[in-house]
């Protein structure tokens, strides 16, 4: 029997490691576009990412955005991942959320395991900043990592959804897998996105943005 191949994309061994670009790979599934990064030091509580600002885009240009962070690291031991965001030059970040969030964990001495639905992290209709990783970690070899997707922020008819998953080495020597989800209850363009802690400042770590063309 022959296989259809048909909108089927084949990466050989030459092609993949001469590839550059999350585009030259697959340029049919659109192109993922560096577009900021941010990087914390300990000197400030929030990371932000405003559209037209520090040349910024976070609007219509992309349909879909992706944030990924890299060994975020909270200078306040237990502290708690969170972000928010806003309309227009609005910098309340307090725009109306619902949504979900699991998580499943290993301990290092495999004496504990766990699976579950975190009712103490989502949100009903709330405008509190979203948790997203729980309970960071502040030792030196420890962080937290993950990919945030926003998708058509600049829609003015549809509400804006969001998905998030990441991983980190919990304060009790736990790896810790989250999944959040959920959508920010507005039909009005979003313009910016800011990152905290729950306490204290970002000590550590990369945030990126792409855009998805």
């Amino acid at each position: 029997m022959t296989l259809p191949t048909s909108g089927l994309i084949t990466i050989n061994d030459r092609g993949a490691r001469a590839a550059t670009t999350f585009g030259s790979v697959a340029a049919a599934g659109g192109n993922m576009v560096f577009i900021k990064k941010l990087t914390g030091d300990g000197s400030g509580t929030t990371l932000s990412f405003l559209n037209g600002s520090s040349d910024v885009v976070f609007d219509s240009t992309y349909k879909e955005y992706v944030f990924t962070f890299k060994n975020i690291h909270p200078a306040t031991d237990e502290a708690d991942l969170t972000f928010q965001v806003d309309t227009g030059t609005n910098t309340n970040y307090n725009t109306t959320i619902t949504s979900t969030s699991f998580r499943a964990f290993h301990h290092e001495d495999d004496d504990s395991t766990g699976f579950g639905y975190r009712t103490a992290d989502d949100q009903a209709q709330g405008t509190a900043f979203q948790k997203l990783i729980h309970q960071l970690s502040y030792d030196n070899d420890n962080g937290g990592a993950g990919i945030l997707h926003i998708f058509n922020p600049a829609s003015t008819t549809f509400v804006k959804h969001f998905i998030f998953t990441g991983q980190h080495a919990g304060p009790t020597n736990f790896s810790r897998q989250w999944n959040v989800a959920g959508y920010f209850n507005t039909t009005t363009a979003l313009t910016r996105v800011q990152f905290k802690m729950s306490s204290g400042n970002i000590d550590a770590g990369d945030i990126c943005l792409y855009g998805i063309l």
